[in-house]
């Protein structure tokens, strides 16, 4: 089976948007484009990053990240620490 880069883009984005939505207690819109203008999305939009090995709640903490320091390398999931 190949792996389709269309699919999972539309599959994290909804699901980013349902866990924004939920986060921030905003609309479906606010949250579409709070994730589409963010460093996030475009990391999820380019294949060669390979951001399918991550969970939407992986993804989530990036962005979270993101929006908290104004960079998702600062996530846990990128920098690879261990937690103490």
């Amino acid at each position: 089976m190949r792996f389709d880069q269309t699919r999972y883009q539309i599959f994290i984005t909804t699901q980013m948007v349902e866990l924004i939505m939920e986060d921030r207690q905003i609309t479906e819109m606010e949250a579409l484009r709070m994730f589409i203008d963010s460093e996030v999305y475009q990391m999820v939009s380019d294949s060669l990053l390979n951001m399918w090995e991550f969970s939407p709640l992986a993804i989530f903490d990036m962005w979270e990240h993101e929006i908290a320091t104004g960079d998702p390398r600062n996530s846990l999931y990128i920098r690879g620490d261990e937690i103490e």
